[in-house]
């Protein structure tokens, strides 16, 4: 698609561009990037999704923050006078550093091991097992959902955001993101990132190519399939992390043709 304005209601965040429809030809060649489907034949498709890139290395630089309020206690003791003043000072950082480390730990640990999609060609829908951090909150329970749609209410959209880091450096990504709209609209009901990395418009061209065509119009992989909740790993995040569980009924509903 060539609109210069966004279709659907509201638009994504950094909208860039609309992609094709679920069922018109796409630009893209399809491929992914750096990966295999974790199960495809002409039933269902499983992609897989990684909710950080770098997994683990948080779960290691998470104690850090915490060491700041060693050096506030040192420069307390060499105060000679407003010792009541730096106190109050040590108590806020050792909350704030605390907080900022749980977070941190949170955030290499909580996801769940795959965030895989789904689609399921014999029933024309869509399967999304999504987690949502609550950052603020590093003491609550973060969910896991799993959520099913028609594939035809299922919109992709090309999105891109920059900005400058603190060290003054300038930074962007991009991906896509796949909106599902209320049947027969444009009114964007929900959302979720197809996350294929640098590759995402080249990923939904091979979901819209396996649900158009089936699994033979698909280019081959040269990677293997990877069982992401059992597979043997030295990465201790990845260990601490929960195992990919959908919901019965969905689960078998979505590896099955209709009765």
């Amino acid at each position: 698609m060539t609109n210069m304005r966004p279709l659907l209601n509201p638009p994504a965040r950094g909208w860039r561009r609309d992609l094709s429809g679920p069922n018109d030809r796409s630009d893209a060649m399809p491929g992914l990037f750096m990966c295999a489907p974790n199960h495809v034949d002409e039933v269902w498709l499983e992609l897989p999704r990684s909710y950080l890139d770098m997994r683990g290395l948080l779960l290691w630089l998470s104690p850090l923050p915490l060491l700041a309020p060693v050096g506030l206690i040192w420069l307390a003791s060499i105060t000679l006078d407003g010792l009541s003043i730096d106190l109050l000072l040590l108590l806020f950082a050792t909350f704030v550093d605390l907080w900022a480390g749980l977070v941190g730990l949170r955030m290499d640990i909580s996801p769940p091991r795959d965030l895989p999609l789904r689609f399921n060609r014999a029933r024309r829908k869509i399967y999304a097992y999504e987690f949502k951090p609550i950052w603020w909150n590093p003491f609550s329970r973060w969910p896991v959902r799993a959520v099913s749609y028609d594939w035809d209410d299922v919109r992709a959209e090309a999105w891109s955001q920059g900005g400058m880091a603190g060290s003054g450096v300038y930074f962007s990504k991009s991906g896509v993101v796949l909106s599902v709209v209320r049947p027969g609209t444009n009114e964007v009901i929900d959302r979720f990132q197809l996350r294929a990395k640098a590759n995402d418009e080249k990923a939904w061209a091979y979901i819209c190519t396996y649900m158009q065509q089936g699994p033979q119009a698909l280019p081959p992989s040269k990677w293997k399939p990877r069982d992401w909740n059992n597979e043997p790993t030295m990465n201790l995040a990845r260990l601490l992390a929960p195992k990919v569980k959908w919901p019965e009924e969905m689960d078998v509903e979505s590896r099955t043709t209709p009765s």
